[in-house]
């Protein structure tokens, strides 16, 4: 029986004030485990529920969760429904996601194909090979929500000759359905599949009317495999998962009779959920937060694709469902409805409808997925789209209004970008089983291409967009509440450095400290656990500079519980790092300016930045 949720949170505070005291008021030194681990990481700081709309570790910080998708390789069949052909790459994904890509956190695709490719009988096998790349991650420090994912529904509803071709249930779930041969028509995207292929709709149809039992042998499988999961990995390890995501990009098929999206997602998708719901619970999940996704189209920005929905009807979702959608942008995919690049607040109106409609259903906003196509006739949109993607999970303002209302700046959202996929561009896929149809090129599925990564002849990973883009500086966990965050990241288009947020005129000492150098600043207020306040640092921020009320220090030192404001490493041994805030538990407003910009700045510079700060701080704040 789990702990009642009213004692899990002091329960975790006592815990953490116990290593803070226990030796002569000195923290103990290392974590349960992992390399680098601080006093105040290891389970305790892992375990995630809601809280007033925000995701919460165990010590009471407000958490972001930041990453890739790991990876689009499961859909594909050459490994076996699995990310990684074996536990060495995913080793070497879980080291690069965290020291090159920046994240602490994967969305860990799985296949229901593999995980249950005879009706009845789960293939223990897979669930232990998934186990064990999960664990991977984990042991690298990174956070791991695991995601039962479909595409098209079946690849199994495709022949060898189809154009495209899906993913997800297996082939005996589709076998009996008596479903036309498949046929997109006249389709200039695969996604067209989901609302024009009679043989997608109509299997797809059948899963949520659970015709022949389906729907309850995925059910079935899932409980086993939750089972399984939270049996194998070490209580360490568990406390890690994040959650679960049931279902990728739910869509009716077809609606009945009469039926509108809204009622499709309160009649037929809901009561699926509160079915995944107890399978969590019956198999150790019980304070674990499903991570649902309302109906994929409902946040579509070209007007006729969009459908109402957002679980609208679902009432009160936390803490044990976390508000979970994707965003791409379809206009400027299509190479059609957008001209042009993405500007200063591109999606300021788009993520701020996530940010609202998780706060209608009172719990947290997670974007699961979002990204942009790296090769193709539309990826040169590709640098601008992703800077005001993740420009929009940091705040729900544009750069140029940022700095003259900071407190409209709205919660930072959680997400994984699609995707970090290791043989991006080297892959062996037989479509759909076809030997005269090998695909290699980018994700070797339905022509897509959006891998954060590759490896390199010699076979090590490395990036294919702009560090500065994807390894940013964000809050990983604040001693608080968050009340507004941005991040100038100068990412590159080409050999154009983009600068969308540029420190006001008005604040002449912070711009001449902060130059052409990257920034972010965060405002909290303090609260609850003596933890500190992390922030992930970028990789190549080689010279940091912090001006805070906590204090003005260039370069900062190594942490220890006395120094305020102080570098760590990340635990895990990639060699990321995390620059740590520590705060007296006291009203006010704290502020922390972060910067690469400054070459050794004078005491008098910081001084007289941390003053124009402090105003600025108490006149917005």
């Amino acid at each position: 029986m789990g702990m009642p949720k009213s004692w899990a949170r002091p329960f975790g505070v006592l815990l953490l004030l116990a290593a803070l005291l226990g030796a002569g008021g000195t923290p103990a030194s290392g974590a349960e485990g992992l390399p680098d681990a601080q006093w105040f990481d290891g389970a305790t700081a892992s375990a995630l529920t809601v809280e007033d709309g925000r995701l919460v570790d165990g010590l009471g910080r407000e958490v972001v969760l930041r990453g890739y998708n790991v990876s689009g390789e499961t859909k594909l069949a050459e490994h076996g429904g699995l990310p990684f052909a074996s536990v060495a790459d995913a080793r070497a994904a879980a080291t690069a996601v965290r020291a090159l890509g920046g994240a602490n956190t994967v969305r860990f695709l799985l296949s229901w194909a593999s995980a249950e490719p005879v009706r009845g009988q789960v293939d223990q096998g897979y669930l232990a090979a998934v186990t064990e790349q999960m664990r991977a991650f984990l042991d690298a420090g990174v956070r791991v929500l695991t995601d039962f994912h479909q595409d098209l529904f079946s690849r199994h509803l495709f022949d060898a000759g189809s154009w495209y071709t899906g993913d997800g249930a297996p082939a005996w779930a589709v076998a009996d359905g008596g479903y036309p041969r498949e046929s997109c028509g006249i389709c200039l995207f695969w996604g067209q599949n989901i609302t024009q292929n009679e043989a997608v709709k109509r299997a797809t149809h059948d899963f949520w009317h659970n015709a022949r039992g389906i729907q309850d042998a995925f059910l079935t499988t899932a409980r086993t495999t939750l089972g399984y999961l939270a049996q194998h990995l070490t209580a360490e390890e568990f406390a890690a998962v994040a959650g679960f995501d049931p279902y990728n990009e739910p869509h009716a098929g077809s609606y009945d009779s009469g039926q509108t999206s809204r009622a499709w997602e309160r009649e037929v998708l809901w009561p699926f959920y509160t079915r995944f719901r107890t399978a969590m619970d019956a198999a150790g999940w019980q304070a674990k937060p499903a991570y649902v996704e309302p109906n994929l189209f409902w946040n579509a920005n070209i007007d006729f694709q969009r459908q109402e929905g957002g679980l609208l009807d679902a009432g009160a979702l936390g803490p044990r469902y976390v508000f979970n959608t994707h965003f791409y942008d379809q206009k400027a995919i299509s190479g059609v409805f957008m001209w042009g690049k993405a500007g200063d607040g591109q999606y300021a109106r788009d993520l701020g409808a996530v940010r609202d409609r998780a706060a209608a259903a009172s719990t947290a906003a997670f974007v699961g997925e979002f990204g942009h196509p790296l090769s193709g006739t539309v990826a040169d949109k590709a640098p601008s789209v992703l800077k005001a993607m993740y420009q929009g999970l940091d705040s729900r303002l544009n750069g140029a209004a940022w700095w003259s209302d900071p407190s409209a700046s709205g919660p930072v959202l959680s997400g994984t970008q699609w995707q970090w996929d290791l043989y991006s561009g080297r892959h062996h896929e037989l479509m759909n089983g076809n030997p005269g149809k090998v695909l290699t090129a980018g994700d070797a599925w339905n022509d897509e291409d959006l891998s954060a990564v590759r490896r390199d002849d010699a076979g090590a990973p490395v990036l294919r967009q702009d560090a500065r883009l994807l390894d940013r500086l964000y809050p990983s966990a604040t001693a608080g509440r968050v009340l507004a965050f941005t991040y100038e990241d100068r990412s590159r288009d080409g050999s154009t450095t983009q600068t969308w947020n540029p420190v006001p005129a008005s604040l002449p000492q912070v711009a001449r400290l902060v130059g052409t150098g990257r920034y972010g600043l965060l405002l909290w207020r303090p609260g609850g656990p003596a933890a500190p306040t992390e922030l992930h640092l970028p990789a190549s921020f080689a010279a940091t500079t912090v001006v805070s009320d906590l204090g003005a220090v260039d370069r900062p030192p190594l942490y220890t519980p006395q120094t305020p404001v102080a570098v760590a490493p990340e635990p895990g041994g990639t060699g990321s790092r995390r620059l740590l805030l520590t705060a007296p538990d006291r009203g006010g407003v704290h502020f922390a300016l972060v910067t690469d910009g400054a070459t050794d700045p004078s005491a008098d510079l910081l001084n007289a930045a941390r003053a124009e700060l402090t105003a600025w701080a108490a006149a917005h704040t």
